[in-house]
């Protein structure tokens, strides 16, 4: 009876945030699209790549273990998405599987709570904050999720934020003691290691473990054999992108072809999004090298 009576409660917010459909659907999609694959498809190359390589890297691995964990979580809780509970709420945006917690909120905490504090500026803190706050709300007008949905993903992206904020140094410092092969190891372990201690393993936990390993051995090689360096002028910066994009882009509809008609997926899935993370952390940078796109950096941190 809780339940169902903070479940009510949530749809009446919904109904009262969807008064203002459709005057702030087009602002409201627009900021929810910030919360999706294409997004980050092109927001993480773009960062690791052209705006600093270090903080790129971090944040990547940050993000795909936070959406593990809320994929997981969505898992466990099983709560039902708001145009499930009740037919008058307007379902604005596509939206499937379990909603609690919100997977957008937990994202936008770990990404732009992550970049605030790597660079203090205080305007860029006001964006982040306001990203924080309105990418959350969209999913709320756009009646995908309930504010109990939101809170949950407020809580477990900030328990994650502090946590690896705390322990990331640490564990860095660790890894770079290392020699290469047991670098390798842990990039291919612990992405196993996850994917193998999940409940159920579903469509998106295999999409993002597979990243997660892929991107992991390629910033292990990156490191070992070509140390690019994601400063350099303007036009080198765009053209990175640009040529990056490409790559990205023909890895994973490439890749994504075979996927086409296959009765077992998964293995298919899990290559696609393999090569995928390891182009964009490894082939394109040593690509970006050898066409003098990027300078390498003379001695590796």
């Amino acid at each position: 009876m809780i339940m169902e009576a903070i479940l009510d409660w949530g749809i009446r917010v919904v109904l009262w945030f969807q008064q203002a459909s459709p005057a702030l659907d087009i602002p409201f999609k627009a900021l929810t699209l910030m919360g999706n694959e294409m997004f980050y498809l092109l927001f993480f190359p773009l960062f690791y790549w052209c705006v600093d390589r270090r903080v790129g890297a971090r944040l990547i691995v940050l993000f795909l273990f936070s959406s593990f964990t809320n994929a997981v979580a969505k898992q466990w809780a099983g709560q039902p998405r708001p145009f499930e509970c009740d037919p008058i709420v307007q379902r604005l945006w596509p939206a499937g599987g379990r909603g609690f917690p919100s997977g957008h909120t937990q994202s936008a905490v770990v990404i732009w709570g992550y970049l605030a504090s790597q660079f203090r500026n205080r305007w860029f803190w006001a964006v982040a904050g306001s990203l924080i706050l309105l990418i959350p709300l969209s999913r709320v007008y756009l009646g995908v999720h309930f504010p109990t949905d939101l809170l949950g993903g407020y809580l477990l992206g900030a328990a994650l934020l502090v946590l690896y904020l705390r322990f990331q140094p640490a564990v860095e410092a660790w890894l770079a003691a290392r020699n290469t092969g047991s670098q390798l190891a842990v990039a291919l372990a612990f992405p196993s290691l996850i994917l193998l201690l999940s409940p159920h393993i579903e469509a998106y936990q295999i999409k993002t473990a597979a990243a997660l390993m892929g991107m992991g051995v390629g910033f292990v090689l990156e490191r070992r054999w070509v140390r690019f360096d994601s400063g350099g002028s303007g036009w080198k910066r765009a053209l990175r992108f640009l040529f990056g994009i490409l790559i990205m882009f023909a890895f994973r509809e490439g890749l994504g072809s075979f996927e086409t008609g296959v009765d077992h997926e998964s293995p298919f899935r899990f290559v696609r999004y393999l090569f995928l993370g390891l182009g964009g952390s490894f082939v394109a940078p040593w690509l970006f090298v050898s066409v003098g796109l990027a300078e390498k950096e003379e001695k590796a941190p």
